[in-house]
């Protein structure tokens, strides 16, 4: 019987994005989602993405069972606050290149917000003014090829966000992430969190892109503390993901076997 992930995405990238990732995980997991974060109006963004994590505790809480959260960028400190507040709905919580901050990384943030610079230290800035509508999908394809964030991506997962990242307006097509939204994402950041690695009840792991400028080895340490906390890399950068999805699912489904084979020795 298969057991249940739930995916959440990185800012800017809907979840059919990650298809081929998910189609590697199967038939072992069944991987649940929501399309996109942020575009719920019961649960706009906010200041540390408090709402964004109601969201995700809202759907985790509609399931038979608890799940593995898988989160890349965004979507690992989401499941990593949600695990903090809720590890009931949890068998153990998968971080894809989401770094866990440390208190020097919280106050530079909550500087960056008081004193207006949050656009430099997040990609808030190059997404303003970035390019949302495109005549046809070759257009668009060709643009995203061209752009470094996607230089690397498996061709597959580069189809996969043309398809599902944009939506058609009129003649054209234009992005299906709502540029607005994602900018407010990032302009909210968390320099909060609802709790320390140490008091984390699950089994956590950070899993960084080995060419990431996200995740720095510095935050190792705080994975370190928590209980059952486990720092792996992948080759890649920020976005390994989508650059290697069949390596990301080889290295989750071996996790998760070795969490699995743990908990069921402590229980027998």
């Amino acid at each position: 019987m298969s057991q249940s992930i739930f995916f959440a995405h990185a800012n800017g990238f809907p979840s059919a994005t990650y298809g081929k990732l998910f189609a590697a995980l199967a038939p072992d997991y069944q991987v649940q989602h929501l399309e996109q974060h942020g575009h719920d109006p019961r649960f706009p963004v906010d200041d540390n993405w408090n709402n964004l994590v109601d969201e995700l505790i809202l759907h985790l809480e509609r399931g038979a069972e608890p799940v593995w959260g898988v989160g890349h960028s965004l979507g690992g400190v989401l499941h990593y606050h949600a695990a903090l507040r809720r590890p009931e709905l949890y068998r153990g919580v998968a971080l894809l290149d989401s770094p866990l901050l440390t208190g020097v990384d919280r106050m530079v943030i909550r500087a960056a917000k008081r004193f207006g610079f949050i656009d430099r230290i997040t990609p808030a800035g190059r997404t303003i003014g970035r390019r949302e509508a495109f005549a046809d999908l070759a257009e668009a394809r060709d643009y995203f090829a061209g752009k470094s964030l996607f230089s690397r991506f498996d061709p597959d997962c580069l189809d996969a966000y043309v398809q599902h990242g944009l939506r058609s307006e009129g003649q054209g097509l234009r992005l299906r992430f709502d540029p607005a939204t994602e900018i407010d994402i990032y302009r909210s950041v968390p320099h909060i969190s609802p709790g320390r690695p140490q008091q984390l009840q699950v089994p956590l792991a950070v899993i960084r892109g080995r060419h990431s400028r996200v995740v720095l080895p510095h935050h190792a340490r705080l994975v370190s503390r928590a209980p059952k906390g486990e720092y792996l890399t992948l080759p890649g950068g920020h976005m390994f993901p989508l650059e290697r999805p069949q390596d990301t699912a080889q290295l989750l489904k071996a996790l998760f076997g070795r969490w699995q084979g743990r908990h069921q020795e402590h229980s027998a």
